[in-house]
């Protein structure tokens, strides 16, 4: 074996290494990449040659966690890794769009990358490693790939940038940023903050970056330790000088024409289709099929150059706009009479139809992952039906798109939420998109706001979303930062940059970077030009609902929560749970209880008031400390010679000695009580063991005492 190894320092004495020539030899290339007790395996393999008609990269990127990495067995009946779960999806996700725009654009072999976790520590986050495992595998192959790049999360802990902190400091982190980026640029970005400012979101990027640069080096050496700067040749694009010179001749200004008129998405489509097929058709009718998907490839380069030089040299957007304008707003809110929440909102042709449903802890999502397991109480889901793009495309299911627009809108929320006491629900926000032209996932963030505040959650601020784009020219240096873009203008731009925040600042954000050369000063543009287009929505928003309503709608269901001692949790739940059976069913209630702090946290979910008044008060009568000098209607459980035990909560019973029945003295009990009787008592004392001293001839009133006999 020709084992090589490189390494690097994080900064802080943590260690990163990158391993090739001992796993998996027979993959065109492969790594395993080190840090502590975590460890990926990365593999890539690219087919020699293209399948005919392919214009495009076939690239798949996978990741996957093995459960054994953390000595777990996989649930469920097959007990084996099954489909990637979601935040393997949103983590392949991260990786492809971070590694799909190094590849030549003429390179179009079926890729596959495979990323493994083969060992892990709990403490150490494997996804932030996962992308410098995939283009280090690329590097030591004979793949034709544009980079290295890499990709690290950078957060503030305790107001300090720093480069993949451990799982524990995340949790008091105030920013948190995955960033992936070559040596030159960043060309990817997603995360989440505590509303901060556009100032400080640069900062965050620019110390990535610098992280990034030392991981990439580090990866030229390894590619040149293996042997592999030299990569396959290939050809798999037949070209036709003369052909794309009179496509374009024949069909630029016309393209430009249409571009210019302001239309909207399906007059476009409808004129640009137009040109295309006047041209075919005038083309002999002996043409083979390549030349004319030859010529289609030409006609979009046309649409390409055309658009952006339109915008670039008269700064007219397709629908007319100017470049910081945002399309018209309306929104509705209450619109589902049978949801808890809801709203319609619609920006442009993007329309999102947006509901909020509350749930007991019954209904949190149960997250069995390999490393990341536990509960969740909030769920965003997003669905993309073909029709809202006026497309016939058959429903298999949320899909990675879904997944990962869906994720950016639940973070972005997630951040405004109310926590603890002040939110007991689980919350499901479920955005249906109706409409499609142009960043729907800002609009469900939008629409999630807005049936947020529908439902009553008390959330901390609204929160708004826009996706702006960016149009460059590297010649000339002449740059347009476009706000609310269209799908067109994402298609055929530079940048998709979506940005979420409340009035105090961003929440969240992911941007893709489609070119070299981005400057800081550009991004800090875009950034406050995102500010005043969020801060516009956000003012539209507010003239439909601009606080959250002051309830709950009426059919909506209720939570108490309660907080009881820990030495009650049992009693509460009684043996096999019989009591908080019991409770459930005849109550009508949902009844839940944990553990918190060595407290018992009882949470009563019910849709109605009754049931929930009815639980409340069972839970408190068990869970109730008896107080001496307080005064119980008991119940006489059993009758003893020398008095009876008499429940005063439920199980807690007290003696009833015969010298505290009355005033009157008692010589037997025969006659004076019987079991079930409902008696008025006080409680006198609770002795070291417990035991309860109870009294009755206290609440009644004392016989006067018997005047003395007159002396004889």
């Amino acid at each position: 074996m020709n084992v090589i190894k490189k390494s690097f320092d994080l900064g802080d004495g943590r260690i990163v290494e990158i391993e090739t020539g001992k796993l998996a030899k027979q993959a065109d290339g492969s790594v395993v990449v080190k840090m502590g007790d975590t460890m990926l395996l990365a593999t890539v393999v690219s087919t020699v040659g293209a399948k005919p008609g392919t214009d495009f990269l076939p690239l798949s990127v996978d990741y996957q966690e093995k459960y054994a990495a953390t000595g777990r067995i996989p649930g469920g009946f097959l007990r084996r890794e099954a489909r990637l779960s979601d935040y393997e999806v949103l983590i392949s996700r991260l990786v492809d769009r971070a590694l799909r725009p190094q590849f030549p654009s003429d390179y179009h072999s079926d890729t596959q990358v495979m990323i493994s976790l083969i060992s892990a520590d709990k403490n150490i986050m494997p996804d932030c490693l996962a992308g410098l495992a995939a283009s280090a595998a690329l590097s030591v192959s004979d793949i034709p790939f544009n980079g290295p790049i890499s990709e690290v999360r950078v957060a503030k802990i305790d107001g300090k940038l720093v480069i993949n902190p451990f799982a524990s400091d995340l949790e008091r982190a105030t920013l948190e940023f995955m960033v992936a980026g070559s040596a030159n640029d960043i060309c990817m970005v997603e995360g989440e903050c505590d509303e901060i400012q556009e100032e400080e979101m640069v900062e965050a990027l620019k110390f990535a970056h610098d992280a990034i640069k030392v991981q990439c080096a580090v990866q030229v050496e390894l590619t040149e330790a293996t042997g592999k700067t030299v990569k396959r040749e290939y050809n798999h694009e037949d070209h036709d000088a003369d052909l794309k010179a009179k496509v374009y001749a024949d069909t630029y200004d016309k393209v430009y024409a249409i571009a210019k008129s302001g239309s909207n998405k399906d007059e476009r489509k409808a004129g640009f289709t137009a040109i295309i097929n006047e041209f075919l058709e005038a083309m002999p009718e002996e043409t083979e099929d390549l030349t004319k998907a030859m010529a289609k490839h030409y006609y979009h380069d046309v649409q390409y150059d055309a658009i952006r030089s339109l915008l670039l040299d008269e700064g007219i957007r397709l629908d007319g706009r100017k470049t910081t304008e945002i399309r018209p707003i309306w929104s509705e809110v209450g619109y589902l009479p049978a949801a808890h929440g809801s709203a319609v909102f619609t920006r442009g042709e993007t329309q999102s139809l947006t509901s909020v449903t509350l749930g007991s802890k019954d209904d949190e999502q149960m997250i069995d992952g390999a490393f990341i397991n536990g509960y969740n109480k909030f769920l965003l889901h997003y669905n993309f039906p073909g029709f809202s793009t006026g497309e016939v495309r058959p429903n298999r299911g949320a899909g990675r798109r879904e997944i990962g627009h869906g994720a950016l809108a639940q973070r972005s929320l997630k951040k405004v939420l109310p926590e603890g006491a002040e939110n007991p629900y689980t919350i499901r926000i479920v955005s249906d998109i109706l409409e499609s032209n142009g960043s729907s996932s800002m609009a469900t963030v939008c629409a999630g706001t807005l049936a947020l505040m529908d439902a009553g959650i008390k959330i901390k601020s609204p929160v708004s979303g826009i996706a702006m784009g960016l149009i460059t020219d590297e010649k000339t240096g002449k740059y347009q930062i476009l706000s609310d873009i269209l799908g067109d203008e994402d298609h055929l731009g530079d940048m998709d940059f979506k940005v979420t925040g409340t009035e105090n600042g961003i929440v969240a954000c992911q941007m893709d970077l489609k070119i070299n050369g981005l400057s800081y000063e550009v991004l800090t543009k875009a950034l406050l030009q995102a500010k005043d287009g969020r801060l516009h929505i956000l003012n539209e928003m507010k003239k439909t609902i601009a606080t959250p309503a002051e309830d709950y709608k009426p059919h909506a269901p209720r939570i108490v929560s309660l907080t009881i001692e820990k030495e009650f949790i049992g009693a509460v739940i009684g043996p096999g749970g019989k009591i908080i059976q019991e409770m459930q069913r005849e109550t009508g209630a949902s009844i839940s209880i944990e553990e918190v702090d060595n407290k018992g946290i009882v949470e009563i979910f019910a849709d109605n008031k009754a049931a929930i008044d009815a639980a409340v008060s069972r839970i408190r009568a068990i869970a109730a400390k008896p107080e001496i000098g307080e005064i119980y209607q008991g119940k006489v459980k059993s009758i003893m010679p020398f008095g009876a035990f008499v429940e005063v909560m439920p199980g807690k019973d007290g003696l009833l000695h015969i010298s505290e029945i009355s005033w009157e003295r008692l010589e037997t009990m025969d006659g004076v009580l019987k079991e079930g009787d409902k008696i008025e008592v006080k409680l006198l004392d609770i002795d070291k063991q417990g035991k309860m001293k109870l009294s009755r001839k206290v609440l009644l009133p004392r016989p006067p005492k018997p005047e003395a006999a007159p002396k004889a």
